[in-house]
C-alpha cells in the first residue's frame, strides 16, 4: 500500500463579513456569516441554548469582529435589523471609519 504524503494545511481564506443571520433553534444558536465575496460561513455559536436573544446577538457580533480582526487585519461594526421573526435575527456588518479608504481631495487649488 502506498501512503500520500501529508500536506500542510494552510488556513482557510475566508472573506470579509458583510452580514449575519442568527437563529434560535432547539440545539442551541445557529450563525451563518455572508462575506464579501459571495461565500458562507455556517456554524453553531458558543452560548447556552436558554441564553437570551440580545445575549447571542452580542456574542455574534464578538465572534465576526474577531473574524475581521484575525484573518483581515480589519475592524467592523455590527448593525443588527429588527427582527422580522420572534426566532431569526440579521445584521449589516461594515467597516470602521479608519478602516475605509478616504475620499478623494476636493477641497484646495486645482492644477491648471
Amino acid at each position: 500500500m502506498v501512503r500520500r504524503k501529508k500536506e500542510k494545511r494552510k488556513r482557510p481564506a475566508f472573506g470579509l463579513p458583510k452580514g449575519i443571520v442568527l437563529l434560535a433553534t432547539p440545539e442551541g444558536w445557529r450563525t451563518s456569516v455572508l462575506t464579501v465575496e459571495g461565500g458562507m460561513l455556517c456554524g453553531r455559536l458558543s452560548v447556552p441554548i436558554d441564553a437570551a436573544p440580545h445575549d447571542a446577538r452580542a456574542a455574534a457580533a464578538v465572534m465576526v469582529s474577531e473574524l475581521a480582526r484575525d484573518v483581515h487585519d480589519t475592524d467592523v461594526e455590527v448593525y443588527w435589523d429588527p427582527p422580522q421573526e420572534p426566532w431569526s435575527w440579521t445584521a449589516h456588518v461594515t467597516l470602521t471609519a479608519e478602516n475605509e479608504p478616504a475620499p478623494p481631495r476636493t477641497e484646495g487649488p486645482t492644477p491648471s
